[in-house]
């Protein structure tokens, strides 16, 4: 076959069927300067993006490396990565000219960042810097919320005692007083991140407020407590950023190193990200940010929604130059009706800024149109009645649009509510609906619902890992949240006594393992007795002569003795002793009382078992794979679990209670108190079979054929404390404060509402808290027809296609994978499952970075031998 020299986008355009509206075509062939690129619902985006991108390599010879695009989540940086090779590939084969984009800043902020603060590029002499030790916000918790530490923190706070600290912390965070550690911390790591988030050094800011001052006492102690020595140092989410900051800032050059930046959902950026994005582009000047600030939902994370309204002046104040915009504002998700609709809510509420004339708090002048010129109904209505009624009108509908193959799957309907809990426990709108549900047969999955651990998957493991392990015990306690805790613990029991009892292998197995655990104990204890009764120190190095010793103590196990004895462990010993390097007594006494399985081997052989065997096969023939996918959820948690707190299950460990306080008193408590959600994978959100209920929230980026709106309500609040204190130390002009509820409010519907694909539905309920003002006045006023009056042939059949950007797969980690063990590839691969005992990964990417500092380093001694 013959390569072709030269090809043009167009053509490439018609290959990949590829139609761009002008104003796509304008926003992916633009070249110098700064760009703000309007992105509303449906407006194809992503696509305009990976164009873009191509383009810059392709057409303007851009290496890929020197760009920098930086998305929102994991989702949308694997969909542009896979998309861009696609695409590329595609410019291979017809031109024979080899794209990679390995070494491309394409990613998340937080991945970005982790790789600039080691990029040799943002160095002299190109010496990669250490990486600090990233805490994810599990970790985070777990370190402050940990009793030393909390203790620490709260006096560098000036507080007296703990219960003083709690109250005070949480009367000012919160307004009202609550003598509880988990709160105090959740809320102290809320206001860390967003100092962090803001740039914030706690020792340059003034003021007045006792109480404040005392927070950022404790916010500088955290901050420090972080460096664990001169080259090592941890950092939260937040931390990462600032830490990426500072090392742009603190090179020359660093305005240089990338000629294009594309930052995608710019109306989620926080302050600290702004500061980073503007000092990467001060050389270039090419800055290109894509956002709605219509979709801005993230303030309660730190983001700035005027980073995108006012992008214009911001960039003219940053690098000299206005920026061009361009509006991405034809809607290819939705049908007429329902972009009228959204477009029509949205411009209910006064956005003007009173303080700046002819300025607005969004991007007013937008316009929004639908390339769907299908005006038949796709907005309805329920008949205005009490919520049970109304649960059960539109629930009886999702089931005929099922019947009448309108959807296929129950998973092509979303039901969107503001939230899903209140106050803790399950929101009434959510229960409602579940119980409508559950009436007429039908599986629902709510991830946010509840607690992850609530759910039977976990509960039935955990249950039984409490039936092997044992409970920890607290004694008398007036603590509400440990007595609950120690319910559900007792109530697992419980439920894998019945497991148990359908299963007589099962019970064999739970009680062979923990005849495991009480051996390793009685040989831990035997093997202690005979140090004291030797009158050893346990950290006293261990002599090839004790094995004797050891090994002849009255009543110790066979395995126990095995291990003793085995020729490769006296060779060690021996081996050891030459070199002067021997082990300590208690290294030997846990590693011969250790167990042979970890919690994650212990895991994969329940799972063998009838109870959870039936939940892969309702999973691999597609009729349910909601319970597989919380198995795969539980997986990544005792994962998590292994890597903070070691692999090995040593007697040590489980003596006294610790293995049972530290993995449920500790881990799984906060895995309880926290509300760790359910198992939602980033391709698949939404296991066949079920109907999902999520958070708007969780639904930004999503569409789905149907969607039904379960409450139209949210209640205004204050603005948060924490608004109020970065604006305070800060001098900080933003949207009015007494208008920040409301106008989050008013976005978060919008996102709602543009999910529909083919069909929105919108309930109304009598009594209070049924709608907002502005939802009233659109049942009043606004033409949308009831369900009763709906005839569903005018309803599309759901397209089960999705937007294909192209996919990239591995030959190993694919293509071999499946070929050897399709079920195993559907469990890893597809279902997130963790393998067990695979730390030679760890190995394998060590070995890659040596030899890659070894290379860059002969290279910078080469340049300095030349000159």
């Amino acid at each position: 076959m013959n390569k072709r020299v030269n090809i043009t986008i167009e053509e490439l355009w018609a290959i990949h069927k590829f139609s761009p509206n002008d104003n796509q075509r304008e926003a992916i062939l633009y070249g110098e300067g700064p760009l703000l690129l309007t992105a509303g619902p449906g407006s194809g985006k992503t696509r305009v993006l990976l164009w873009r991108t191509l383009n810059l390599i392709v057409f303007h010879a851009v290496a890929p490396e020197e760009i920098f695009l930086a998305t929102f989540t994991e989702k949308a940086a694997q969909q542009l990565k896979d998309g861009l090779r696609t695409l590329l590939g595609t410019v291979t084969n017809l031109t024979g000219k080899p794209y990679d984009i390995s070494k491309m800043s394409l990613g998340t902020v937080h991945s970005i960042c982790q790789s600039l603060i080691t990029d040799r590029r943002f160095s002299s002499g190109r010496v990669r810097k250490n990486s600090p030790i990233l805490m994810d916000s599990l970790s985070q918790y777990f370190k402050i919320y940990q009793k030393r530490f909390w203790q620490e923190l709260w006096v560098s706070g000036e507080f007296t005692d703990e219960e003083s600290a709690n109250l005070a912390i949480t009367k000012y965070l919160l307004g009202k007083e609550i003598n509880s550690r988990h709160v105090a911390v959740t809320e102290c790591i809320a206001l860390f991140n967003r100092f962090s988030e803001e740039n914030i050094i706690p020792d340059a800011v003034q003021t007045n407020d006792v109480s404040l001052r005392g927070l950022l006492k404790m916010y500088s102690y955290y901050r420090n407590s972080l460096q664990i020595n001169p080259n090592t140092k941890q950092v939260d989410f937040s931390l990462l950023q600032q830490e990426a900051f500072t090392a742009i800032e603190n090179f020359t050059h660093s305005g240089n190193v990338f000629k294009y930046l594309i930052i995608d959902e710019y109306q989620d950026t926080n302050a600290i990200q702004e500061k980073l994005y503007f000092s990467l582009a001060k050389g270039s000047k090419n800055i290109c940010v894509v956002g709605d600030d219509d979709q801005a939902l993230y303030r309660f994370r730190g983001a700035t929604v005027e980073n995108l309204v006012e992008f214009e002046n911001r960039c003219k104040q940053n690098i000299g130059i206005k920026p061009k915009r361009i509006d991405l504002d034809i809607n290819y998700r939705s049908r007429k009706n329902i972009v009228d609709l959204y477009t029509h809510f949205i411009v209910q509420t006064d956005w003007k800024n009173p303080t700046k004339k002819g300025s607005h708090f969004r991007v007013h002048d937008k316009v929004i149109k639908a390339h769907s010129k299908d005006a038949k109904p796709s907005v309805v209505v329920s008949e205005r009645d009490k919520a049970d009624n109304v649960y059960a009108e539109i629930a009886q509908l999702v089931v005929d649009l099922k019947r009448t193959g309108k959807i296929t799957d129950y998973n092509q309907c979303a039901f969107l509510f503001p939230s899903m809990k209140f106050r803790g426990e399950i929101n009434t709108r959510v229960a409602g609906f579940q119980a409508a549900f559950e009436n007429l047969g039908v599986p629902v999955y709510a991830p946010r619902a509840g607690s992850f651990v609530e759910v039977d998957e976990a509960r039935a493991i955990f249950g039984l890992f409490l039936k092997i392990f044992d409970r920890p015990h607290y004694g008398a306690t007036g603590s509400q949240n440990i007595i609950k805790f120690r319910n559900w613990m007792i109530g697992c029991m419980q439920y894998a006594d019945n497991l148990m009892k359908e299963d007589k292998l099962l019970k064999e197995y739970v009680e062979d393992r923990k005849n495991d655990v009480a051996t390793a104990l009685a040989d831990y204890n035997l093997l202690l007795a005979l140090v004291k009764k030797k009158k050893w120190n346990v950290k006293d190095p261990f002599q090839f002569s004790m094995i004797r010793d050891f090994a002849e103590v009255a009543k110790l196990s066979p395995k126990a003795k095995k291990n003793l004895t085995n020729s490769y462990f006296r060779k060690v010993i021996e081996l050891k002793e030459k070199e002067n390097k021997p082990y300590s007594i208690d290294y030997i006494i846990n590693r011969t009382t250790s167990l042979d399985w970890t919690v994650l081997d212990l895991f994969y052989q329940l799972n063998g078992f009838r109870h959870f065997r039936d939940m892969y096969l309702l999973a691999e023939d597609g009729t349910d794979e909601g319970p597989v996918c919380n198995l795969g959820l539980l997986s990544q948690y005792l994962s998590r679990f292994m890597e903070q707190y070691g692999t090995l299950l040593t007697a040590s460990f489980m003596s006294d209670e610790k293995f049972v306080r530290v993995f449920f008193a500790s881990y799984v408590y906060a895995l309880y108190r926290l509300g760790e959600s359910e198992y939602e994978d980033a391709d698949d959100p939404f296991p066949k079979g079920r109907v999902p209920f999520l958070t708007i929230h969780q639904s930004k980026g999503l569409e789905f054929p149907v969607v039904v709106l379960g409450a139209v309500y949210k209640g205004e609040k204050p603005p948060d404390k924490k608004e109020v204190i970065v604006r305070h130390l800060l001098n900080k002009e933003g949207e009015p404060l007494d208008r920040i509820s409301h106008f989050d409010n008013m976005r978060m519907f919008y996102v709602g509402l543009s999910r529909a694909q083919n069909l929105l539905v919108l309930p109304r309920y009598t009594y209070a808290a049924a709608a907002t003002d502005i939802f009233k006045n659109i049942f009043e006023n606004y033409p949308l027809q009831k369900i009763a009056d709906l005839d569903l042939k005018h309803i599309p059949v759901a397209d089960e296609a999705k937007q294909d950007l192209g996919k990239s797969y591995s030959y190993t980690s694919d293509y071999l994978l499946y070929n050897k063990c399709p079920r195993n590839y559907m469990i890893f691969k597809k279902y997130g499952f963790v393998p067990s005992r695979s730390q030679t990964m760890l190995f394998g990417s060590l070995v890659h970075q040596t030899i890659e500092d070894l290379h860059h380093l002969l290279i910078y001694e080469r340049k300095n031998a030349a000159v």
